[in-house]
């Protein structure tokens, strides 16, 4: 795939750039080689200083890189702002609590007189230069996430992005200049996939984190695994969103429309499926089709605009065939199911609720990546908890009900990495992101998040010391 910035409204190609060779990669290694021998030397107040400076100049830069994002991705020019913000945000929270995060931690004395010790601690170390390779479908925050806590732990960053957003990977590069950070400890690596191996095969990388698809991700993991490197990965979702008969079913069916189009539905977070019990159904899946009908699809530089058009051609027409199969096999649109009228230019697709679903439909095992629902009715708890399972991800899940047996039975038994109750899933700095099966594996965010790409080292001093 070319390294160029292709807008999806209109499939104009607006720019496009040289990838690095051999020595320009080799001059990034060495840089960030250097740099993490001296930074990782830095207090926590200095680190804070600079992520805090960094959060400054995103803040004064978000109209500009807003536009950035929407050009190179699509995404609503709001949506795009507010991936701005949330990025300065999360800086601000590491940088206030990554030193309470990362502090020592000291067993208690008898566990300490037991080892036959004087004293002991576990102290978290960072490990050195981590590679991150970030997708295109929130092209600051996936990367703000990592780099937050990334850098406040004492580690430095080479960033391989999505091919489809280099202008968004190198403002990255250059907003971590422009914050003061040394040279080196924050670098865009402009490189197609076929490099990722070499680079990450490089005994100066020590770990690795990914966020993309299942076979880049087994990539990934693959290599790493034979280096015996760090990784953590964060990979598909088909999440469930379960409706049971004591949710408030207004704001459910609200809720719903924004969970399953937020980002023109391309977030591996957001609702794809959705399980309704039987004495709701018809409720919900009216309301949720009326929501999903009067969305706006168009240009998402317009503030009018709430869907704006898929990533890549090749996303859509990904789209297109599983929407085609599900309806072939028995599925009925209930709205949606085919390129908007009017909208000739670009990658643009309708929203779409697709009731009678089976599993003889390629769209129930699929991550179906856009404005697609699938609506499924169950009788109980029981059978809900059972088709929320039934897939191969487990990123995360929403459930709505008010009743805290059930409430209970869902953090039982729902596999996933996270049960949000009577809301959306949305990542947030205080709590741990990530999924099981073939989800991932590792967290990002919270303490969690922050000791990933830590050494855990234990420290002990005999009795006599």
């Amino acid at each position: 795939m070319a390294i160029a910035t292709v807008n999806p409204a209109t499939g104009e190609t607006l720019q496009t750039f040289e990838a690095l060779g051999p020595e320009g990669i080799e001059v990034r290694l060495a840089a960030a080689h250097d740099a993490f021998g001296r930074y990782r030397l830095t207090g926590f107040a200095e680190r804070a200083r600079l992520l805090g400076r960094a959060a400054e100049l995103l803040d004064e830069d978000q109209d500009e890189v807003a536009r950035t994002m929407t050009t190179e991705m699509g995404k609503p020019l709001a949506a795009a702002r507010a991936e701005a913000a949330k990025c300065a945000k999360a800086m601000r929270w590491y940088a206030r609590n990554a030193e309470g995060l990362l502090a020592d931690e000291v067993p208690s004395e008898a566990d300490v007189r037991d080892s036959g010790a004087g004293t002991a601690r576990v102290v978290h170390r960072p490990l050195g230069v981590v590679l991150a390779v970030m997708p295109w479908n929130f092209p600051l925050w996936q990367v703000v996430r990592f780099a937050a806590p990334a850098l406040m732990a004492g580690n430095v960053g080479l960033l391989k992005h999505a091919s489809n957003v280099p202008r968004t990977a190198l403002y990255l590069e250059e907003l971590f200049r422009r914050a003061g950070y040394p040279r080196g400890c924050f670098q865009t690596l402009l490189v197609g996939s076929d490099a990722v191996e070499g680079v990450l095969r490089d005994p100066r990388v020590a770990a690795a984190t990914l966020t993309g698809s299942e076979p880049a991700g087994r990539s990934v993991a693959a290599v790493a695994g034979g280096e015996v490197k760090k990784t953590v990965l964060e990979l598909g979702g088909s999440d469930p969103y379960v409706v049971m008969p004591s949710a408030d079913i207004e704001r459910a069916a609200r809720i719903a429309v924004t969970a399953r189009t937020q980002n023109n539905g391309q977030s591996c977070i957001a609702a794809k499926r959705f399980i309704v019990h039987r004495d709701v159904y018809d409720d919900f899946a009216a309301r949720f089709t009326e929501g999903m009908r009067a969305l706006t699809v168009g240009d998402p530089m317009s503030e009018a605009t709430d869907v704006g058009p898929l990533a890549s051609e090749r996303g859509r027409a990904d789209l297109e065939e599983l929407v085609e199969d599900a309806v072939g096999r028995g599925a009925r649109a209930l709205c949606g199911g085919r390129r908007p009228a009017g909208l000739d230019r670009g990658w643009f697709y309708e929203p779409t609720v697709l009731a009678q679903v089976t599993d003889a439909m390629r769209i129930h095992r699929e991550e179906a990546f856009g404005p697609v629902a699938t609506l499924y009715r169950v009788d109980g708890l029981d059978e809900a908890v059972a088709l929320a399972n039934d897939t191969p991800f487990g990123l995360s899940s929403n459930v709505w009900t008010r009743s805290a047996e059930e409430q209970r039975r869902f953090v039982r038994d729902m596999e996933a990495g996270g049960v949000y109750f009577n809301g959306m899933t949305a990542s947030h700095p205080a709590l741990p992101f990530g999924g099981v099966k073939r989800s991932g594996y590792g967290r990002e965010l919270s303490g969690y998040g922050i000791r990933e790409f830590c050494n855990t080292t234990a420290v002990w001093f005999g009795a006599e010391t």
